[in-house]
């Protein structure tokens, strides 16, 4: 059953989960990966923005709140149905950047290099969280306006981990791992930054450039290496 707040089932989660099942019905010893405590989800994060409270409120209007247009795969994170017009340098635009809830204690934009590039951003790779020195933008909403003084990123391809995970993994949180993946464009991304929570399933996140890269597909076997 589905429960509210909570994404439908990915493939690779039920692929891994009879993958199990079928090794234990014939009796044979189950893959290590197949034996791993989660399975691994591999998702795109397309160019998005989080925002807080009162920049939702400045952008929609007083008391506004975000409304779910997707469920995403992490617990309690969502696509919102809203979007926003992103006013880039020498005012090139983007519009129709979705923004993820719930609210957050900071304002960050999350873009792909060749989406800064379009908008003449010189944009760092950083962690999420990490605005410090970072390009400012303005963003455009149907009730106002936000500058945003910094807060521009290129996220790290980065991994979600649950302690258990890190521990089949062996790794400890700010490790890096090798996400290997497989299929006509295989290709093996290093450096891969691990975040390990308790709240947290394991998934990890490239952006939308790492995606065409490697043309992930969901049906595409993707593994995690030391």
């Amino acid at each position: 059953m589905h429960h509210p707040g909570t994404s439908p089932p990915e493939r690779a989660v039920i692929e891994h989960f009879v993958r199990q099942a079928v090794y234990r019905r014939l009796g044979k010893t189950v893959p290590a990966a197949a034996n791993a405590p989660s399975p691994l989800v591999v998702n795109v994060s397309a160019r998005h923005c989080h925002l807080t409270r009162d920049a939702v409120e400045q952008l929609f209007g007083q008391g506004y709140e975000l409304q779910v247009h997707k469920w995403l795969y992490q617990d309690g994170h969502f696509a919102a149905r809203e979007t926003v017009t992103l006013i880039g340098p020498r005012s090139r635009v983007i519009s129709n950047l979705r923004i993820l809830g719930p609210c957050r204690d900071i304002n960050q934009v999350e873009l792909a290099y060749t989406d800064a590039v379009a908008l003449g951003f010189d944009v760092p790779l950083r962690l999420s969280g990490d605005i410090e020195d970072t390009p400012g933008c303005m963003l455009m909403g149907p009730s106002g306006f936000l500058e945003m003084p910094q807060g521009v990123i290129r996220a790290r391809r980065h991994v979600h981990m649950h302690p258990d995970d890190a521990a089949f993994y062996g790794v400890n949180n700010q490790d890096s791992i090798k996400l290997r993946v497989a299929g006509p464009c295989a290709v093996t991304f290093d450096d891969v930054l691990v975040r390990v929570d308790e709240q947290v399933k394991l998934e990890a996140h490239i952006d939308t450039d790492e995606g065409n890269a490697c043309n992930l597909k969901p049906d595409t076997h993707c593994e995690l290496t030391r």
